[in-house]
């Protein structure tokens, strides 16, 4: 049973409001296995309370939680806390992100107490170190204020259904009007229905009316559409000094986030590749951390067809987030062949019949890599050529502009 614990304010938690607190963790909170590569990976431990109160003192340390007009003042007061004043502020924050429903401690609501001072050089938090975990109100809040980032960053402030070219019979008027066939929506075009009469039969009452002088009003046809993101979290997403797979993650929450919303009538899912590949729910993609080392993209794009084939929509689609070539295949025998150097005869050449065979099933292939290694900018190219989808070189920076714009810009596509 839940509890509730109530304490007397006593204004040292420097008015940090829980969510400014959550949208100052937000990377943190979406880690994805990338830590500074000098440091020991087996002794990090991201849900540690340890951590949490880590991060709390950095974002306080940078000063964007105090209001700009205060902030001068609050920073003095801030440095001139002793050790046990700023652990207790530390762990009051902690407490106040709990009890806002972010996150929930593991065993006892008053974990917090039993950490280590994070003002001292605390040592890794070992086995039954008290623990938090995030909850699903913390990941919907993450990818509505990544949504939020993004969409402000391209200048949108309102979306809706996606439109196509096609003219349809529906209650909002946009188009001109057309002659009424049985099936189409009975909204009416008086003015153009009662010319048609009076055209025929002259200004006189009264007037009558056939069918043939029936006029109804077109409407924007509204697509749906079936959306599958397939995101790679091999190894190679963290390494090389950059975490791509954080942006990655934070674009698709994003994404997952305006379809839910904006787009009800979409359906968007989640298939992760490495290795191998499997299905993952949106609300589970911001606890996901990166996996092995390759790139089976085939047995994604597998997965992905297997999906889209359940869905009942008028467009159907592939978004591709990579940074690395076709490296790994199922074989027939369940066996993964495995070739890390340039682009494999075998692995590509596999690869590229699951592309044809989206084609045919009219699936629409767009891949937006984050990287631009030969091997790469050539496998992709032949998907480009093969699917007729289109190729993004995007960045940490502008991966979720131009994801997202892809996304809404499908509004000019026409549907046969």
């Amino acid at each position: 049973m839940k509890r509730i614990t109530y304490r007397k304010y006593t204004g040292e938690d420097f008015g940090v409001d829980a969510e400014d607190l959550m949208r100052a963790l937000s990377d943190f909170f979406l880690q994805s296995g990338y830590r500074d590569p000098y440091s020991s990976w087996e002794e990090f431990d991201p849900n540690a309370m340890d951590e949490l109160l880590r991060r709390i003192r950095d974002a306080l340390e940078s000063g964007e939680m105090f209001p700009g007009d205060q902030r001068q003042e609050m920073m003095e007061r801030f440095l001139d806390m002793s050790p046990e004043e700023l652990d207790q502020l530390l762990r009051e924050l902690a407490r106040k992100l709990a009890e806002e429903g972010f996150i929930r401690f593991d065993g006892d609501e008053d974990a917090p107490e039993s950490a280590s001072p994070p003002g001292s050089a605390a040592g890794p938090s070992g086995k039954g170190a008290p623990r938090f975990e995030v909850t699903d109100k913390s990941l919907d809040f993450l990818g509505f204020r990544a949504l939020k980032e993004l969409m402000g960053a391209i200048g949108k402030s309102s979306l809706g259904s996606h439109d196509t070219r096609e003219q349809a019979t529906g209650v909002e008027s946009s188009g001109s009007s057309k002659l009424y066939e049985f099936g189409d929506t009975l909204n009416l075009d008086i003015s153009a229905t009662l010319f048609s009469a009076m055209r025929r039969e002259g200004a006189k009452v009264p007037l009558d009316l056939e069918y043939r002088d029936l006029h109804v009003h077109q409407s924007e046809y509204q697509s749906s559409c079936a959306t599958v993101i397939m995101l790679d979290c091999s190894h190679s997403m963290i390494l090389y000094g950059e975490d791509r797979f954080t942006p990655a993650k934070k674009v698709a929450m994003a994404l997952g986030h305006l379809v839910r919303t904006q787009y009800p009538g979409d359906s968007i899912r989640c298939v992760l590749f490495h290795d191998s590949a499997e299905e993952l729910r949106m609300e589970e993609l911001a606890r996901v951390q990166v996996g092995p080392y390759h790139t089976n993209t085939r047995d994604g794009l597998l997965l992905a067809q297997k999906i889209l084939r359940q869905e009942k929509k008028d467009m159907k689609q592939i978004i591709m987030i990579t940074d690395g070539k076709p490296s790994a295949l199922t074989l027939e025998n369940g066996q993964i062949y495995k070739n890390p150097f340039g682009l494999d005869p075998l692995v590509i050449s596999k690869t590229l019949e699951e592309v044809g065979r989206c084609r045919k099933q009219g699936i629409l292939i767009n891949t937006f890599m984050l990287a631009q290694d030969y091997a790469l900018v050539q496998f992709v190219r032949n998907v480009t050529e093969i699917c007729r989808g289109k190729a993004y070189f995007a960045t940490t920076h502008n991966l979720g502009e131009y994801l997202l714009m892809d996304y809404m810009n499908r509004k000019s596509r026409v549907i046969h």
